[in-house]
């Protein structure tokens, strides 16, 4: 229940979806919430990957325009909530300024050059390899793109709880009082039961293994980032690293199918 309850609250703050609901904000159900980013992710990936079966099997529209409407898909169910974290935290970053400069930056609400710039081309990557993967699509490739933002949500749960706060403020900061290292354990079992469901499907396992390895190497970069750049996180920085992470992921499923899948 929970869980659940956790589950509806990430659909509250990291998407667009109406929950018109009267959700408990405390401490228990917030920690219940950390708990849920890793089903989030799985709801978002099995939209993704329903959509683009059904784009590709079900209707008379050409890869490229099955690719315009997933890509679309991606941006319009978050809100561009990530987005905006992305945009903030690379003006932040290209300013090359110290850490307190950056934090000033990000609070900001204008949008400056570089945060422009870097969206396009985050953005313009995660077209791309989206519309190639349209073009070489196996019965794996849906899985692996499923994967992608459960994966990118079980790095944002662990970069809230494993690196320390920037700030007292803000809604990163408000899930990180919620909750402490310990409630981790679940995110283990996560992965064990998509790999388990994987198993009886007898679904090809070299790629999901280099797709769990390049998730664990974006967690360790963002992590130091974080600390180097900001001093810490903040809701900007973990909406960066959840859309750097997917934005991995994407470009390590495109590579998969040249040479491992292909």
């Amino acid at each position: 229940m929970k869980l659940l309850k956790g589950l509806l609250i990430n659909l509250q703050f990291f998407t667009a979806i109406p929950i018109k609901l009267e959700l408990p904000m405390d401490r228990e159900h917030l920690r219940g919430a950390v708990q849920a980013f890793p089903l989030l992710g799985v709801f978002q990936g099995f939209l993704y990957s329903y959509l683009l079966y059904a784009l590709i099997n079900w209707t008379p529209f050409s890869h490229l325009a099955a690719a315009f409407l997933l890509w679309l898909v991606t941006i319009l169910l978050t809100g561009g909530i990530h987005l905006d974290g992305w945009m903030d935290v690379s003006d932040a970053y290209f300013s090359y300024q110290d850490q307190v400069k950056r934090l000033e930056i990000m609070k900001d609400p204008r949008t400056g050059a570089f945060g422009v710039i870097s969206v396009l081309v985050l953005l313009s990557c995660r077209f791309f390899f989206i519309y190639e993967l349209t073009m070489n699509i196996h019965f794996v490739t849906y899985f692996l793109i499923a994967a992608i933002p459960f994966l990118g949500k079980n790095v944002m749960g662990a970069i809230l709880l494993t690196v320390q706060a920037a700030k007292d403020d803000g809604l990163g900061r408000l899930f990180q009082q919620a909750a402490t290292v310990k409630v981790l354990w679940i995110y283990p079992f996560y992965i064990f039961i998509f790999l388990l469901i994987l198993f009886f499907l007898r679904i090809l396992f070299i790629p999901i293994w280099i797709l769990l390895i390049a998730a664990m190497i974006c967690y360790l970069i963002s992590r130091r980032n974080a600390l180097m750049w900001f001093g810490g996180i903040t809701g900007d920085v973990l909406g960066a690293t959840v859309e750097g992470t997917e934005c991995i992921l994407w470009l390590t499923v495109w590579l998969l199918h040249y040479f491992v899948m292909g």
